[in-house]
């Protein structure tokens, strides 16, 4: 494959380097708080609401193994804890305890401050085109977005 400017080979080593940017944040952030880096995800997602494991299994992107095995880990440290779904024995949604939305707020708060730093070299007008155009490729691939899956480090999460 040809590689062009603004071409494919060029626009996938640009995403691949933001997306190196962005995880670099959110394993900073985890470390300050003696977390993984999927426990911080985690608690990002459901800060805004409590989520089912299948929910949650999407939003990370895991298999339903490893969303249970990562769920029980914040379960004994009691940052979370599954609640029944009323009507559905077998289905449980989790939610953050008291302790473990402290910590997702102040997660949250340097999650924030870091990414936005990210753009700092940006005016308003070019950070306003970056957030359409990434949205544009999140939604034209079907991957959720931060305001269908309540992941960090949207406006209400």
């Amino acid at each position: 494959m040809e590689d062009y400017a603004g071409e494919p080979a060029e626009i996938g080593s640009a995403l691949v380097r933001t997306s190196f940017l962005v995880d670099a944040v959110y394993a900073d952030a985890a470390r300050q708080f003696d977390l993984t880096t999927a426990q911080s995800q985690l608690l990002c997602i459901i800060l805004p609401r409590p989520f089912g494991m299948f929910e949650l299994a999407k939003a990370l992107g895991l298999a339903k193994s490893s969303i249970t095995g990562l769920v029980d880990r914040c379960e004994r440290r009691d940052l979370v804890r599954r609640e029944a779904v009323p009507g559905d024995g077998r289905a449980s949604l989790v939610t953050l305890t008291p302790k473990g939305a402290q910590l997702a707020e102040e997660l949250h708060e340097v999650i924030l401050k870091r990414t936005a730093e990210l753009t700092a070299g940006l005016d308003d007008t070019e950070r306003d085109t970056l957030l359409g155009l990434l949205a544009r490729v999140v939604t034209g691939n079907r991957a959720p977005s931060a305001a269908d899956e309540g992941a960090c480090p949207s406006a209400e999460c």
